[in-house]
C-alpha cells in the first residue's frame, strides 16, 4: 500500500471487509471451533477445499482470513481472467516458496470456469502438498468440477445470509457511518430482502442510501423507486434451473397450489423458458395426477398452445392457470407405476405368445392350427365381457394397474372390481 492508495476512498464494503474468521457472518456452521473448517485452523492443518455458496456470502474473504491464520502466502486468481500461464507461474513460484519454508493458499475464484484439463493440472501440485488450494465457485462442484479434484478437496457450503446476519451487517454499516441508515422500518426489511442473501449486494445498498441523505427517512415505496433491485439468482442452464422446477413439481404433487405458483413465478422472474415449464407441467399431468383428473392432460396441453399463441406475458397466465388446477386436483401415480411394473414383467417374461383364442386366423393352415377357436365377442355376452384369459398360456394373471379411491380413479376401480367378480363367476361357471 503506498502513501496516495492508503488515503483513497475506499467503499463501504471494502471498510468492513471482517479482519477475523469469528467476525465472518452467517457461516458459523463451518467456522466456529466445532465446524470443519474451525478445527482445521486450531490444529494449524489446512486441507484443500471448495467453498460453494451464492455471490456475497463470504467465499473470498474466508479464504484470505485463511491464509493468515494459517501463516500461508496468499495467492489469488481469477478463473475468469487467468489461463494455464498464470497457473505455471503460480506453481513456479509456490515451489520456490516451499523450498524456502513457506506454503501457499492458492486461492481460485469461480474455479469452475477452468476447463477439465486446466483443473486436472492442478492436480500434482496439490497432491504434494506445493499449494493448498481453495476454490470458489457459485455452481453445484459435483457438476462444474473433476472427480479426481473433488476426491483431492472437501467441499464445504455456505449459507445465503439470512435475514439474522443481513441485519448485523446493517448494524455494522450504521456504526462505519456514524449515523442510522435512512429508512423506516418496513423499508428496513425490505432493503435486505432486495439483497437476496447477498451480503456485499446489500452493503453497496447502504453505502448508496448514506449519501442520498433524505430529510426524513424513506418508507417502501420510496427505496423501491431510489435504488435498484439485485436480480433474482438463477441460472436456467445449472442447479438453480434444477432446483426450482423440482421445487415446483413437488409443489403440485404435494397439492400445495401457493407453494406452487411461489416457485413458478420465481422461475419466471429469472428469465426461465415459459415453453419449459409448459412441458413439466404436461409431465406432472400424467405423472402425478393420471386418471385421478382425466382432465388435466388436456388442460396442460391447452395451457402450452394458449401459450404459443399470445406469447408472454399474457399466455404465462395460462400457465399459472393451469399451474393451479394441476396442483388442487386429485393425485395418482397409478398409471405411472402400472406401466414401470409391466415394463418390468415384459422384459422378464421375454417373448411368450398370446393365447390362440385372441389371434386372428386369415389363412386355412393358421385356423387348422387353432388361432381364433374358442374366442368370444365380448359384445355378445349380457354384461359385455367376456371373463377370458388375455394373458399367455401359463403365465399367471397379473395386476399391474391398481386405482386408489381417489377422484375420477374411484369410478375406474369400482369398474375393475365389477369386472374382478364377473372373471371369477365365469371361471367357475359349468361350460
Amino acid at each position: 500500500m503506498t502513501l496516495f492508495s492508503a488515503s483513497a476512498p475506499r467503499p463501504l464494503a471494502d471498510r468492513l471487509r471482517p479482519k477475523t474468521l469469528g467476525e465472518v457472518v452467517g457461516q458459523d456452521h463451518l467456522l466456529t471451533p466445532s465446524g470443519p473448517v474451525g478445527r482445521m485452523i486450531s490444529t494449524h492443518r489446512l486441507a484443500s477445499m471448495i467453498l460453494w455458496g451464492p455471490p456475497g456470502c463470504g467465499k473470498t474473504t474466508i479464504a484470505r482470513l485463511l491464509a493468515d491464520q494459517t501463516e500461508l502466502h496468499f495467492e489469488p486468481l481469477s478463473a475468469v481472467f487467468s489461463g494455464v500461464a498464470d497457473l505455471r507461474k503460480v506453481f513456479e513460484s509456490a515451489k520456490l516458496r516451499r523450498n524456502a519454508g513457506r506454503g501457499t493458499l492458492l486461492f481460485i475464484d469461480e474455479i469452475h470456469r477452468f476447463n477439465r484439463s486446466q483443473q486436472d493440472g492442478f492436480l500434482p501440485y496439490v497432491e504434494d502438498g506445493t499449494v493448498t488450494l481453495v476454490g470458489a465457485t457459485t455452481e453445484n462442484p459435483s457438476f462444474e468440477l473433476n472427480a479426481a479434484l473433488l476426491s483431492r478437496a472437501q467441499v464445504f457450503v455456505l449459507n445465503r445470509l439470512d435475514d439474522a446476519a443481513l441485519e448485523l451487517l446493517l448494524t455494522r454499516a450504521e456504526a462505519e457511518m456514524g449515523k442510522p441508515l435512512p429508512l423506516d422500518p418496513d423499508a428496513r426489511q425490505a432493503v435486505k430482502a432486495m439483497a437476496d442473501g447477498d451480503g456485499r449486494f446489500l452493503l453497496n445498498l447502504c453505502e448508496e442510501l448514506f449519501a442520498l441523505a433524505p430529510a426524513t427517512p424513506l418508507d417502501t415505496t420510496a427505496l423501491v423507486g431510489t435504488v435498484q433491485r439485485r436480480a433474482p439468482l438463477y441460472d436456467k442452464s445449472q442447479e438453480g434451473h434444477y432446483n426450482l422446477i423440482s421445487a415446483l413439481h413437488k409443489s403440485v404433487r404435494g397439492s400445495d397450489c401457493d407453494a406452487a405458483l411461489y416457485w413458478l413465478t420465481r422461475m419466471l422472474d429469472g428469465g426461465e423458458d415459459p415453453r419449459y415449464i409448459a412441458r413439466r407441467l404436461v409431465r406432472m399431468a400424467v405423472e402425478d395426477i393420471g386418471l385421478a383428473d382425466p382432465q388435466a392432460l388436456p388442460q396442460a396441453l391447452a395451457a402450452w398452445e394458449t401459450y404459443e399463441r399470445l406469447g408472454s406475458p399474457e399466455g404465462e397466465l395460462a400457465i399459472a392457470q393451469c399451474t393451479i388446477y394441476m396442483a388442487t386436483a386429485p393425485k395418482s401415480n397409478a398409471a405411472y407405476t402400472a406401466y414401470k411394473s409391466a415394463v418390468r414383467t415384459a422384459r422378464e417374461t421375454g417373448s411368450l405368445m398370446p393365447p390362440k383364442h385372441i389371434l386372428n386366423a386369415p389363412t386355412k393352415m393358421m385356423k387348422g392350427l387353432g388361432y381364433g377357436t374358442g374366442y368370444e365377442y365380448d359384445h355378445d355376452t349380457a354384461e359385455g365381457f367376456s371373463g377370458q384369459n388375455y394373458f399367455p398360456d401359463g403365465m399367471p394373471r397379473q395386476q399391474f394397474y391398481r386405482p386408489p379411491e381417489r377422484g375420477f380413479e374411484r369410478e375406474i376401480r369400482k369398474r375393475l372390481d365389477y369386472w374382478s367378480k364377473l372373471r371369477a363367476q365365469k371361471s367357475h361357471d359349468p361350460e
